[in-house]
């Protein structure tokens, strides 16, 4: 996996032109230069969660998606 292959998924998914919706955020949890955000699952079972690290010039990038996990 490198940079390549990601953007070759993305590519990917993207052809199909999917439709993503904004969603509530559940409050985000800061440590440092980490940070963890989730939003609540479509069917109120499982979760979702986000895990972001900021760069250099204070950009934040995402370093974990898990979009779905059930318990």
């Amino acid at each position: 996996m490198g940079r390549e292959a990601i953007r070759a998924v993305i590519e990917q998914l993207l052809a199909n032109r999917p439709h993503f919706e904004v969603e509530e955020p559940m409050p985000t949890v800061r440590s440092g230069d980490l940070a963890m955000t989730s939003t609540r699952p479509a069917d109120d079972t499982g979760g979702r969660v986000q895990v972001v690290r900021r760069q250099p010039d204070g950009s934040w990038l995402r370093v974990m998606d898990r979009p779905e996990a059930r318990a």
